[in-house]
């Protein structure tokens, strides 16, 4: 099947993105990497009557260090975060995660910040921006604002970006002195979509984790804290008993979505799997 027909701009400014978008509404699409957009438009999932290509916004790309923190542009494509020594040295969680992304031929094209504007809750970005406590930087006629990302996805495919803004930017707060960061997930084959998927962070002091973040991907309408598992985790020495405590925790505390080939209680395994390994890394 092919797209219906549509009208294609090439935005030369973000002032003329935001024209268009008023002017057109719900009729109009922003194109960045593409990578989802043009599968919807060929099944006619999406039928826009204008396309507004970004891609040619300097001020959406580059990764750079700002004012202590590592900002990420949206136009930034995924391999460019997989071979990036900033990400590498500051989030290396991002560098980690991003070969999980489907294959090499997408990882080219995708970017970073459509990837996190679609929000779909089986993708890594979203997972890793949340455990590293990332803000989006938020931009539209009326100016600029900054989303922390707990309070950016809130559902299925939904997040806190209006109809008239442009996710331009992803700030992350640079890794501190002892901070220890893993990602590790779960597909049937590798470039598929994450049966389950876990994000972490934590700060090492001796035999016990501080400041513990755990994101899960995949197990609901939006990447998942697991709050209750982070707090048994650093209330003391990570010990045996403490660790088959923060197992029963994350136990309790999930309640994954089922899909097509794997039951709840399946998802909940898994979780646990991804934690006990991810354990002895946050420690290494």
């Amino acid at each position: 099947m092919k797209s219906a027909a549509f009208d294609y701009v090439r935005a030369t400014s973000p002032q003329q993105v935001f024209e268009l978008l008023a002017q057109h509404g719900d009729d109009a699409r922003l194109l960045a990497g593409g990578q989802t957009l043009l599968a919807t438009l060929n099944m006619r999932l999406s039928q826009p009557a204008l396309l507004i290509d970004i891609n040619g916004l300097a001020a959406l790309h580059g990764i750079a260090l700002r004012g202590g923190a590592l900002r990420i542009g949206a136009l930034v494509r995924h391999v460019e975060i997989e071979e990036s020594p900033l990400v590498a040295q500051h989030a290396p969680l991002l560098a980690q995660a991003a070969p999980h992304i489907a294959h090499r031929a997408i990882r080219n094209l995708g970017s970073f910040g459509g990837a996190l504007a679609y929000a779909d809750p089986a993708a890594e970005w979203p997972a890793c921006v949340l455990a590293l406590g990332g803000t989006l930087v938020l931009q539209s006629a009326a100016g600029e604002r900054r989303v922390a990302a707990a309070d950016f996805f809130q559902g299925l495919y939904t997040t806190a970006l209006r109809s008239d803004e442009l996710l331009v930017a992803c700030e992350l707060p640079v890794a501190a002195a002892g901070e220890r960061q893993d990602f590790s997930e779960l597909a049937r084959r590798h470039g598929d979509y994450a049966v389950a998927g876990l994000a972490a962070r934590a700060l090492r002091r001796g035999d016990t984790l501080h400041e513990v973040r755990l994101a899960f991907l995949s197990l609901g309408d939006r990447p998942l804290r697991a709050p209750a598992t982070e707090a048994t985790l650093q209330a003391g020495p990570l010990t045996a008993a403490r660790i088959a405590a923060a197992d029963a925790a994350l136990r309790a505390e999930l309640a994954p979505f089922a899909d097509l080939t794997h039951s709840a209680a399946a998802k909940t395994q898994l979780a646990a799997t991804l934690l006990q390994r991810a354990l002895p890394r946050l420690m290494a």
